[in-house]
């Protein structure tokens, strides 16, 4: 389930640029590391199909290209028109685990986020093998993550006996201090990891049990869905119209308060260096530390701090004499926050949203499926940006009507459309395409071409593109990339 927005994490994590697909600890991304782990399942006894993704329409070429990137293929891109929680997500992952999945009957279903970090590998494989076992027999197992401290930021589990496998008594809400330190002296309750197995048709009867609102409007959705590109993608108006629930309150809550139900609920204890990474202070918490507890990334100096955590992304960040507090510096925002309240920063995200800021949904370096351009400046009636085309790609076939715009190649070789004419340009090489002219940048070499572009004129928003031809099958309606 690769959907999430990651809002506490800004701002570093912008919405169409999330969490998942950040390397906040190690090289991978958190997307990434969920696939690689997956793989560690397979074995003499369990047969590992592709992973099926969950996401979001906006992130489907940054899913592909993170899965390249790792060389691993994905059975499916199931695409969320909106978001609606991840029951719904859940509940397509089942639908087409049930009707499309080749040489598949009734499959266990291993669901995790793709934004959680795992440090110990044989451990966590050891867990989730288990839970497979014990999902065999129609059981909705569970992995409950065995605290170290009184957490208030997580939901837990109340489970039973001291098996490898244990009975779910019952699921609690995020506790405030008091209740969780009980928890924790206590012994029995476990951090609900949001990682559980059970059989798609476990679920979608469940589902429908508990839910049956959920479970007809996502199916109706389903049956709308249409395929392209290696998207899958239901149908928009019907699954705007499910409703948004998660999978603990929409079935997993429900199963153990009603034993009636039919419904068997399972832990299986994991203690494998477990963060879900949903705020600054878990990135601290997993973070390589100093002598002095600090947390330092990128090109960041600190003097007499303690337990603070500097992340510097495109200059020198220096800090002095801070105490437990979070230091966050993208190009084009800084994040200052008491590292025990960077929860709060969803906050933040909020007030952007309501100044319409575009801070909270994109960077200023900006990925498309062709590449990426970043917005080195801009002024009354100019804008420049750099652009990096892949090797073999284009931009869509186009026209502005209130920019020109003046390309300069950096390194590379550019295939310039411009009306009625195509040329090759190269390092050093310049070309002007007039505002109203149909136009296409390609890159036909070998290495990422790199341009800069110089854009002129009374409007420069990026809604205004009218496109005639596009490789990615996105629309000719305004949107807000090239």
């Amino acid at each position: 389930m690769a959907g999430g927005s990651g809002t506490r994490l800004w701002p570093l994590s912008r919405a169409l640029y999330p969490k998942q697909f950040l390397a906040l600890s190690g090289k991978d991304t958190l997307f990434q590391q969920a696939v690689r782990r997956l793989k560690t399942l397979s074995d003499d006894h369990i047969r590992l199909a592709d992973p099926c993704i969950v996401g979001n329409e906006e992130h489907r070429f940054l899913t592909l290209d993170q899965l390249r990137e790792i060389k691993v293929g994905a059975s499916a891109v199931l695409l969320e028109p909106v978001g609606r929680n991840t029951a719904p997500a859940l509940t397509l992952a089942a639908l087409f685990a049930r009707d499309e999945l080749d040489d598949a009957e009734d499959p266990v279903l291993v669901v995790t986020p793709a934004d959680q970090t795992v440090t110990d590998l044989p451990a966590f494989t050891a867990a989730l093998r288990g839970a497979v076992d014990a999902a065999g027999d129609g059981s909705i197992v569970i992995l409950g993550i065995r605290p170290d401290r009184p957490e208030t930021g997580f939901g837990y589990i109340h489970a039973r006996g001291d098996g490898a496998v244990r009975p779910v008594a019952a699921f609690a809400e995020k506790p405030d201090l008091e209740t969780a330190r009980r928890y924790l002296a206590e012994g029995h309750y476990y951090w609900n990891s949001g990682m559980f197995v059970l059989r798609a048709s476990v679920w979608l009867k469940a589902l429908a049990h508990f839910r049956p609102d959920i479970a007809t409007a996502t199916e109706d959705a389903w049956r709308q869905r249409q395929a392209d590109n290696g998207f899958i993608r239901p149908g928009h108006d019907a699954f705007a119209a499910v409703p948004a629930e998660s999978v603990d309150c929409a079935v997993m809550e429900r199963c153990p308060a009603d034993p009636h139900c039919g419904f068997t609920v399972k832990m299986v204890p994991l203690d494998a260096g477990w963060s879900d990474l949903g705020a600054w202070e878990a990135v601290w918490q997993v973070s390589e530390k100093d002598a002095d507890g600090n947390v330092v990334h990128g090109d960041a100096i600190t003097a007499a701090c303690r337990n603070t955590l500097v992340h510097a992304t495109s200059r020198l960040v220096s800090a002095v004499g801070l105490d437990n507090v979070v230091v966050v510096e993208t190009s084009d925002a800084v994040l200052v926050a008491d590292r025990n309240r960077s929860q709060e920063v969803r906050k933040i995200v909020a007030e952007l949203e309501q100044r319409e800021r575009s801070e909270c949904t994109l960077h200023r370096l900006v990925h498309r499926p062709w590449g990426w351009y970043d917005s080195i400046d801009c002024g009354p009636r100019f804008q420049v940006k750099r652009i990096m085309v892949k090797p073999g790609a284009s931009l869509s076939l186009q026209m502005h009507h209130h920019r020109a715009e003046h390309w300069v190649v950096v390194s590379g070789t550019a295939e310039v459309t411009c009306g009625q004419k195509k040329q090759l340009i190269t390092e050093n090489q310049s070309t002007y395409i007039p505002l109203g002219e149909v136009h296409r940048l390609a890159n036909p070499g070998t290495i990422p071409l790199e341009i800069i572009e110089v854009q002129s004129g009374a409007y420069l928003g990026e809604d205004d593109i009218v496109r005639f031809e596009d490789s990615y099958g996105r629309t000719s309606a305004p949107t807000a990339a090239a």
